[in-house]
C-alpha cells in the first residue's frame, strides 16, 4: 500500500500493472497507487489531473498495533447499507462497521486475531488499508473455522462476501479474497480451505475475475472446486442488490466442478507440431546420464534406486543443488530419513566443497556464511521437517502445499519405504501401488519435476552393496514404481571393494527412460570425501579406459 500523507486526487483509473480497469488513484503529490495489486509509483504520466474538494484521507498501510487497530472500530455500529440491501446482522457478523462517509471492513486471521481494517470512503468511492499486508488475508475468515461445513464459498470483494452469506441464508461459510490479484491470500491459506469437501468459486464476471476463477481453481485437486456462474451481471452483490437472490441461491446449487481446459482436436495440431518444442529440459550435471535422458523436465516422476548406503541422498543433493545453479525455480526438500539440520547442511556443504555436517571438517565462519548466502539464503529451498507425521495424506499434503503454495517447481522425496512403514494398512505391495499412483496424479495436476528414492529387494547370491547390478524387477513392492516413473536411475557400488578407488565409485545406470526410450550404463561418479563432491570420470575398472585429465584420480591405475 502507499504510505504516502496526501490526499486522492482523481479516483478509479486504469493500472497498467494488472489490468484492473478502475484500481487506481492519483494523489495531490502527483503520486500513483493501485488498490488492486498494491503498485505505488512516484509520478504519474496520465492526463491532466484536475485537484476536486474531496473528502481528506488517512495514510494507507500504517502499521499499527492490534489494540489500536481494534480502537479504530469501537463504539461503531453495523449499520445495515440499503443500497446493496445488506442487513445489519450480516454486516454485524462480519464485524464491518458503517459511518455517515465510511464502511471500515476487518479483516482477521484464522486465529481471530485483528491484522487490518480496509476503509472505503464514501464520498470519492477510495480505499485505504491500515495493518499488515491485505493481499493475503481472507475475509471473513474469523467466522469458519476449518472443516466446520461439507463447503465454504469464496467471493470477490468484501461486498459480495456479505451478499452471498445473506443470500444462502447465513448459514454456510463465506470468506472473501480482496481483489481478483489477490491470488497469495488463497496460497496462504490452502490447508484451511483444504479442510472442507468442497470450494464454490463466485469471482466477477470480468476478464480479471475469470482469470482468477481458473488461477484459484487450478491450486486444488480435480472435483474440489465447483464455478457459480454470476453472468450475466457483474457480481454477486447485484444479484441481492436487484432483488434476485433465489435466483443466485439455484445458481449456487446448479454450480458445476472446475474442469480445465484439456481435449484437444488432432487437425488442429499443425501450428504446435510446426513451431519449436516447447517443452523445458535441464541438462543432468553429469555428460554420460544427460546423453542418454536429454535432461530433467518438470512434470515428469524420476525415480532412483539402489542398495541400502550406496549414496542415493548424496546423488539426490548434487541435482538438487545443480537446479539451484542452473534455475531460478524454487525447491522443495522431503528427506524423510534426517532431520532439517543435516539437510541443510548438505545443501551448503556443496557450495563449499567441504563436507560441512561431520565435526572434524574445518572452516572458517566466512566460509560457513557463505553456504548458508548461497543456498539457504536465496529464500528458494524449503524443506519437510519430518519429525511431524509421514502418512501418505500428510505427505501428499506437503508436496501440494511446495507446489501450490510456494511455488516449488522440483520437489524431491526422499525415500518411499518412510512413507510405506507409516501406512496402516500391512500390505506392501498395497502399499507402495497407492502411493505412487497417488504421486503420479498429483505430479499432472501440480505439474512440478518430482524426485523420488527407492529401495530395491535384495538380489540372490550376490547383493548391491558388493556391486549387484541393478534392475527395474528388483524395486520393491509391485510394478507400480516400475510402470509409472517416467525415469528410473539404478545406483551400483561395490563397497567392499579393496581398491578405496572402486570402492568410492558409483556406476549409474538408466533402468527405464520414457522420453528417448534409451536405457543402460550411462556414466560413474566418484565420491570424494575431502570435499564431499560426486566428480564423473571414466570407468575405473577398465584397464583400457584413461582416468579423466585433472580428476583426483589421475595416479590411478586398475
Amino acid at each position: 500500500m502507499s504510505d504516502h500523507k496526501s490526499e486522492i486526487v482523481k479516483a478509479h483509473i486504469p493500472c497498467h500493472k494488472c489490468g484492473s480497469s478502475d484500481a487506481g488513484a492519483v494523489y495531490s503529490d502527483s503520486h500513483f497507487h493501485c488498490f488492486s495489486c498494491l503498485t505505488t509509483e512516484q509520478s504519474y504520466t496520465g492526463d491532466e489531473v484536475i485537484v476536486p474538494e474531496v473528502h481528506s484521507m488517512p495514510s494507507a498501510a500504517i502499521p499499527l498495533e492490534p489494540p489500536r487497530l481494534a480502537s479504530k472500530l469501537s463504539g461503531l455500529g453495523p449499520a445495515a447499507l440499503p443500497d446493496r440491501k445488506l442487513s445489519a446482522a450480516v454486516l454485524e457478523r462480519y464485524n464491518v462497521k458503517v459511518t455517515n462517509d465510511r464502511h471500515l471492513y476487518p479483516y482477521y486471521d484464522e486465529n481471530r486475531q485483528l491484522v487490518g481494517i480496509k476503509t472505503r470512503f464514501t464520498a470519492n468511492k477510495t480505499f485505504s488499508w491500515e495493518g499488515t499486508s491485505g493481499n493475503t488475508y481472507l475475509f471473513g475468515i474469523q467466522n469458519f473455522p476449518r472443516a466446520s461445513a461439507k463447503s465454504i464459498t469464496v467471493c470477490e470483494g468484501e461486498i459480495d462476501t456479505l451478499a452471498a452469506f445473506q443470500m444462502n441464508g447465513a448459514k454456510w461459510p463465506v470468506v472473501g479474497i480482496p481483489s481478483a490479484t489477490a491470488l497469495r491470500a488463497v496460497k496462504d491459506h490452502l490447508e484451511y480451505l483444504n479442510s472442507f469437501e468442497h470450494i464454490y468459486l463466485c469471482m466477477d464476471n470480468d476478464e480479471a475475475g475469470k482469470k482468477a476463477k481458473n488461477d484459484i481453481a487450478a491450486l486444488f485437486e480435480p472435483g474440489k472446486c465447483k464455478i457459480v456462474d454470476v453472468s450475466p451481471l457483474k457480481d454477486v452483490g447485484e444479484w441481492l442488490a436487484g432483488g434476485k437472490a433465489e435466483d443466485f441461491v439455484r445458481r449456487w446449487w446448479n454450480a458445476v466442478e472446475y474442469t480445465p481446459d484439456g481435449i484437444v482436436r488432432g487437425s488442429g495440431l499443425w501450428e504446435k507440431l510446426t513451431t519449436e518444442d516447447d517443452t523445458v529440459s535441464v541438462p543432468y550435471p553429469y555428460a554420460g546420464l544427460q546423453e542418454l535422458t536429454y535432461g530433467l523436465r518438470k512434470h515428469e516422476l524420476v525415480t532412483i534406486t539402489a542398495g541400502s548406503g550406496l549414496g542415493k541422498s548424496a546423488f539426490v543433493r548434487e541435482l538438487m543443488y545443480h537446479l539451484l545453479n542452473v534455475t531460478e525455480a524454487n525447491i522443495g526438500c522431503m528427506f524423510l530419513e534426517e532431520g532439517v539440520k543435516r539437510s541443510a547442511l548438505g545443501f551448503m556443504s556443496m557450495a563449499v566443497n567441504k563436507p560441512l555436517h561431520l565435526p572434524d571438517t574445518e572452516y572458517t565462519p566466512e566460509e560457513f556464511r557463505r553456504a548458508f548466502d548461497e543456498t539457504l539464503g536465496t529464500d528458494r529451498i524449503f524443506f519437510y521437517d519430518s519429525f511431524g507425521s509421514n502418512t501418505l495424506e500428510n505427505i501428499i499434503s506437503r508436496v501440494r502445499h511446495m507446489a501450490n503454495g510456494l511455488d516449488c517447481e522440483w520437489i524431491v522425496l526422499d525415500h518411499l519405504s518412510i512413507i510405506v512403514s507409516s501406512q496402516e494398512n500391512g500390505d506392501e505391495r498395497k502399499a507402495i501401488d497407492e502411493i505412487v499412483t497417488k504421486l503420479r496424479t498429483l505430479i499432472q495436476e501440480t505439474k512440478v519435476g518430482l524426485i523420488m528414492v527407492s529401495h530395491l529387494r535384495r538380489p540372490q547370491g550376490q547383493g548391491h552393496e558388493d556391486g549387484a547390478e541393478t534392475s527395474l524387477s528388483q524395486l520393491r513392492g509391485s510394478a507400480a514404481i516400475a510402470q509409472l516413473s517416467d525415469m528410473v536411475i539404478g545406483l551400483e557400488r561395490d563397497g567392499q571393494h579393496e581398491n578405496e578407488i572402486v570402492r568410492n565409485t558409483t556406476r549409474v545406470r538408466v533402468l527405464k527412460n520414457r522420453f528417448s526410450g534409451t536405457t543402460g550404463p550411462a556414466t560413474h561418479l566418484y565420491y570424494d570425501k575431502a570435499t564431499g563432491r560426486l566428480t564423473e570420470i571414466d570407468d575405473p575398472t577398465s584397464v583400457t579406459t584413461p582416468v579423466m585429465d585433472g580428476s583426483p584420480l589421475a595416479d590411478f591405475t586398475s
